[in-house]
């Protein structure tokens, strides 16, 4: 087998596992070394934190259970319509 029909070959290999796969990989919110915080009174504003480290000003910790972790995941859409106060308490938006 000639190296085009390699390549072609793994190629054409690669898709279909992922296709396969489907919705194998989920794009996290944050590395593993960080949490997200949401930005007071915002439905679009996030930033991610190191561990150990307190939410810089003007954001807050998402509330302890409603944490987004991957994109388009349930958290991370519910807070698309849903915004906090200074104090990470659920506001009317």
């Amino acid at each position: 087998m000639g190296k085009r029909s390699t390549a072609a070959l793994t190629a054409a290999s690669m898709a279909g596992i992922f296709l396969v796969s489907g919705c194998a990989f989920r794009e996290a919110i944050c590395p593993s070394d960080e949490y997200a915080v949401a930005a007071v009174h915002s439905t679009t504003g996030r930033t991610c934190v190191k561990d150990g480290q307190s939410p810089p000003a003007g954001y807050v910790r998402f509330p302890e259970g409603k944490v987004p972790k991957h994109v388009d995941d349930e958290w991370d859409r519910y807070w698309q319509d849903h915004l906090l106060d200074e104090n990470g308490r659920e506001v009317s938006p």
